[in-house]
């Protein structure tokens, strides 16, 4: 069996293991990401003519590059679940639990509860629209997302959307998809090699289909979902999953993060911006991630609930500034604790139970030696 300092990224050696449990790293770092996105979104709910907080001239958003973060951890660790247990139908079986009860939940809320006390229509109205109805269940299908309920927050500044954060999901299960038949594919004798193929395609259909943060790219969209989009978050996922399939051949080492990120501030307003983004941010977050301080072991309670903040961020920020609230600053005040209350209720009302359904899936004997499924398991 790997020794601890091997599963850390071969980085503690011997002895004492020097950093916390990658798991609480990843935990901790989902939690910053995901009060990243909802401070991001601050700007762009109270001014829509910014796509925001930071400056327009520096072409940049600190909640895409905490996506890029989000889709990289997930790849490792959705990559790790399949290694440990490459059984189609229970993978399947584990990934909808996890995505699927706390998303139903924030849509059942916000069709039956946020929706009649916000809306501007009248109740038989509301209760009547086809379009209410194809709010629950296009997004609860996922890749038919719809971002309007009848009348609700159109009194707002930015009235296009009640939950503008749910539109990742169904890229998120796209990539579990790809993890999927490619472990399968891999399972029938092709090498794991074919995962490098499969990473170029992606940088290269990337570079031709040029989504950003503030533009959904040039090749339409996959039912709801925009593909270049998609494509783009998709990167960073195949990082983290070669990251983790590769891991025996691959070390976390701090320089190299730091190589990457520096490069990536330098060169940010040129072409290379796209490729050095998605490589800095994955290895960044991997690697942070693998070098948690071992002071912080202990406080997982505090950041299991990062799913639930970020699906929940969005309509707490539309519903605060309903109430009155028109500066960006108070509002990510008022928000950011209001959302990580909303994710911690998530995670022990909705999540923590749901998971508990999977006892139900019998598991086989362990076949091979990998990295145990994380037990702080927050995907987004």
């Amino acid at each position: 069996m790997a020794s601890r300092g091997r599963l850390d990224g071969g980085l503690d050696g011997p002895g004492p293991k020097q950093h916390a449990d990658p798991n609480l790293g990843f935990a901790w770092l989902r939690m910053i990401g995901a009060i990243t996105v909802v401070v991001d979104h601050s700007s762009p709910l109270v001014h829509p003519e910014r796509l925001t907080i930071f400056p327009a001239a520096w072409h940049a958003s600190p909640g895409y590059v905490a996506l890029m973060g989000f889709f990289a951890m997930s790849g490792f660790q959705i990559q790790d679940s399949w290694l440990r247990d490459p059984s189609w139908w229970r993978f399947s079986a584990r990934r909808l639990l996890r995505i699927l009860p706390p998303l139903v939940f924030v849509l059942l809320v916000s069709v039956f509860v946020i929706g009649p006390v916000f809306t501007s229509w009248s109740a038989g109205d509301y209760w009547s629209g086809l379009q209410t109805w194809r709010y629950l269940v296009g997004n609860t299908v996922l890749f038919l997302t719809e971002h309007i309920l009848p009348g609700v927050f159109f009194g707002n500044p930015y009235p296009w959307s009640v939950n503008g954060a749910i539109w990742t999901l169904p890229m998120e299960m796209v990539g579990y998809g790809i993890v999927l038949a490619v472990g399968v594919v891999i399972a029938l004798g092709v090498s794991r090699w074919v995962l490098l193929p499969l990473f170029a395609a992606l940088v290269v259909a990337d570079g031709f289909m040029q989504a950003t943060f503030g533009y959904q790219g040039n090749a339409g969209a996959l039912a709801h979902v925009p593909t270049g989009s998609l494509v783009a978050f998709m990167v960073p996922f195949a990082i983290g999953v070669i990251l983790r399939t590769f891991r025996d051949r691959i070390r976390f080492l701090p320089i190299p993060a730091l190589i990457l990120f520096a490069a990536w501030l330098v060169l940010h307003q040129t072409p290379l911006d796209r490729y050095l983004l998605a490589a800095s941010a994955s290895y960044g977050a991997i690697v942070l991630a693998h070098h948690w301080p071992k002071r912080l072991e202990g406080t997982d309670r505090w950041v299991v609930g990062s799913y639930g903040l970020y699906i929940w961020g969005f309509p707490v920020q539309q519903m605060i500034i309903y109430a009155g609230v028109r500066n960006q600053w108070l509002l990510m005040l008022c928000a950011v604790p209001a959302a990580y209350a909303c994710g911690l209720f998530s995670w022990n009302f909705i999540e923590k139970p749901t998971q508990r359904l999977r006892r139900f899936l019998p598991t086989p004997k362990p076949a091979a030696k990998v990295l145990a499924e994380p037990r702080i398991e927050v995907r987004v």
